[in-house]
């Protein structure tokens, strides 16, 4: 069973529930964390078991990024979004930075997690 992150910017919210509601069966077989909001609506939309951390803005990026620091995360699913500045940009470079560092598997859009998802 891998340990697997998830979180969205705003307007990606809908992509990541899509797709997690496309993955319902495999997703369901592994342990997901989630930032609140994104998590919380990932629950809501798909029924899927999610463990919620803070709000991204609060904290949940960094709780991310520490679980990943302590081994405590497999992979990272982190639908971007490259067009809206972000006013807690620095915490998203931070997860991203630790997710190459500590080399976990880092899906930054749907095609992306699509590949990272068929690997387990």
């Amino acid at each position: 069973m891998a340990r697997i992150g998830l979180v969205a910017h705003d307007e990606k919210k809908d992509d990541i529930c899509a797709w997690a509601l496309r993955h319902k069966a495999k997703l369901s077989q592994h342990e997901l964390w989630g930032t609140g909001t994104t998590g919380g609506r990932v629950m809501a939309e798909t029924g899927l078991s999610v463990t919620l951390l803070k709000s991204g803005p609060l904290g949940g990026d960094q709780q991310l990024g520490a679980m990943i620091a302590e081994g405590q995360l497999d992979m990272l699913i982190f639908f971007i979004d490259p067009l809206s500045a972000q006013p807690h940009d620095v915490d998203v470079k931070a997860l991203t930075r630790l997710a190459t560092l500590y080399d976990v598997p880092f899906a930054n859009n749907k095609s992306t997690a699509e590949a990272v998802l068929a690997a387990i």
